[in-house]
């Protein structure tokens, strides 16, 4: 990996932003203190604009090169998650029951430390556009976004988003065309029978029976209705019913998620469970009412953008350290919206060898700062040239 000297020093000064950020986490759009230190530090940079309250607390940088009519914006997110931090670190969280698990806040310095750099050389045509997302952790920021007008404002033409890794070596960069992460949706199942003294059960309408029945059926949608070449996901994560010892209660709830990497899939799925859902319970003499929220849609890289980040990587990188194929996950991004609304890809960098996201010892490896920041600045250079 080849970094300039210009770049280390600029890694340098990013990591104390991302260890500022990570003493500071805030959740969801409460992201004040974050998005009030992302517009200063971009105001200093000499930005030409920054625009604060993009999405309720997005904020957005423009930095202008040469005359030029492209504009190519790229996407880090802000916010932490309600975590009580485990990771040892001399910068831990000040805030009990909130950490950065994510390195949403290594996000935040990579892409202010390509802005900086931008700013400071202006050595590409057209319009850079730093853009920080509040609310990915399950509030839909990217979506608030693009509806508060993001694109349109800016006139964003293409659009890119980039994700720490853990597992994947130090700087390394993966990505693949299409479907890259997985679209996710929530269901509650609430099921009603009729409750009796549990030496009499004949006299009940089991839920609890009902609800494991119903736990089992639900994973032979995977099984048996999807296509073994397709990957989804069917995950029951809470049953809640019971009381005391010897009485057989009148209702039952499940609650959990599915994933899929394709609008079809995503379709079935619903379709599956609540057919399914509705009538175990009603075989049994029980009643189910099956909730479905559509949350994050399947974000889909584009072909052509997604190429463009495998050559930047690899300028970056180097040939061996990037990997154009990478499997998808069954996770799920709100990039996804960003991606609906105009073409780009969103790619992974390698955190190493640390704790996994959303665990409460995880810690963004600052070591990869120079490889991000590098990453953007090429990125920016390159589809902004001429």
């Amino acid at each position: 990996m080849t970094i300039s000297e210009s770049i280390k020093a600029l890694a340098t000064e990013a990591t104390e932003w991302r260890r500022d950020i990570h003493r500071h986490p805030e959740l969801l759009y409460d992201v004040e203190r974050t998005a009030g230190l992302v517009a200063g530090l971009l105001r200093d940079f000499g930005c030409d604009q920054v625009v604060e309250g993009i999405g309720r607390t997005g904020v957005v940088g423009v930095i202008k090169g040469r005359p030029g009519s492209r504009t190519v914006g790229m996407r880090a997110d802000m916010d932490a998650l309600p975590i009580l931090e485990e990771s040892g670190v001399h910068y831990a969280s000040t805030v009990p029951g909130k950490m950065h698990a994510c390195g949403h806040d290594g996000h935040t310095a990579m892409l202010l430390g390509a802005a900086k750099n931008l700013a400071s050389t202006r050595d590409f045509s057209g319009n850079a556009v730093v853009i920080f997302q509040p609310a990915e952790e399950g509030g839909g920021g990217g979506k608030a976004m693009v509806e508060d007008g993001l694109m349109e404002r800016f006139a964003i033409e293409e659009v890119y988003g980039m994700h720490n890794l853990p597992g994947l070596a130090p700087g390394h960069f993966a990505m693949c065309r299409g479907p890259i992460m997985a679209s996710s949706d929530t269901f509650d199942i609430d099921i009603t029978g009729r409750g009796a003294h549990a030496a009499r059960p004949q006299e009940s309408i089991d839920p609890v029976l009902v609800a494991a029945q119903i736990v089992t059926a639900l994973q032979s949608i995977v099984s048996r209705n999807a296509d073994p070449l397709e990957s989804a996901v069917v995950s029951v994560t809470t049953i809640q019913t019971g009381g005391p010892y010897n009485v057989i209660p009148s209702t039952a709830h499940l609650h959990g998620t599915c994933r899929a990497l394709t609008a079809g899939m995503r379709a079935l799925l619903e379709k599956r469970l609540t057919e399914v859902a509705s009538l175990t319970a009603q075989a049994f003499g029980a009643k189910a009412k099956i909730t479905y929220r559509h949350q994050y849609p399947v974000t889909r890289n584009h072909d052509t953008q997604t190429d463009y980040c495998g050559e930047i990587a690899r300028m970056v990188a180097g040939s061996a350290a990037v990997d154009t194929a990478a499997p998808p996950m069954m996770g799920a991004e709100d990039f996804s919206y960003m991606l609906e609304a105009r073409p780009g890809a969103f790619i992974f960098i390698g955190n190493g060898d640390s704790a996994g996201l959303h665990n409460a010892a995880y810690d963004f490896n600052d070591a990869i700062i120079p490889a991000g920041i590098s990453y953007w600045t090429q990125l920016a250079q390159t589809r902004l040239a001429g």
